[in-house]
């Protein structure tokens, strides 16, 4: 049985669903920082483009959750959690108009841990 490198809390999972019941299918991207932080940003499923620099973490609530691979190089370590909290972040995310934002939690891989990883899911982009 593989480890994922992404989960959810049950607040994340709960908030997931009411926004796919009000914008369909989602995906996730976790930014790398500049003008929006460095938190995870909520899309239409296709909204946001990704590209052969991305990596695809794997699925949370059957949403694809990428990353930059040069960011991937940097948290391959850590096990993220998606959360939610009460407040306003600085993105284009789309919970952001409920009044509440994702973040990310982590946790560090053991190396026992780090033999059983989840592998990366291909996507789209990267069969180009």
């Amino acid at each position: 049985m593989y480890i994922p490198r992404i989960l959810a809390t049950e607040k994340a999972l709960e908030l997931i669903v009411k926004l796919k019941a009000m914008h369909g299918p989602l995906m996730f991207h976790q930014s790398g920082g500049c003008c929006d932080g460095s938190q995870p940003m909520c899309f239409e499923e296709g909204e946001f483009l990704v590209g052969n620099s991305d990596v695809c973490l794997g699925l949370i609530s059957d949403c694809r959750f990428f990353m930059a691979a040069d960011q991937f190089a940097y948290w391959r370590h850590t096990q993220l959690i998606l959360d939610v909290t009460p407040g306003r972040g600085s993105s284009f995310s789309i919970e952001i108009p409920l009044g509440v934002r994702f973040y990310i939690q982590s946790k560090l891989f053991t190396e026992a841990e780090m033999e059983q990883l989840e592998p990366l899911l291909e996507h789209e982009a990267s069969k180009r």
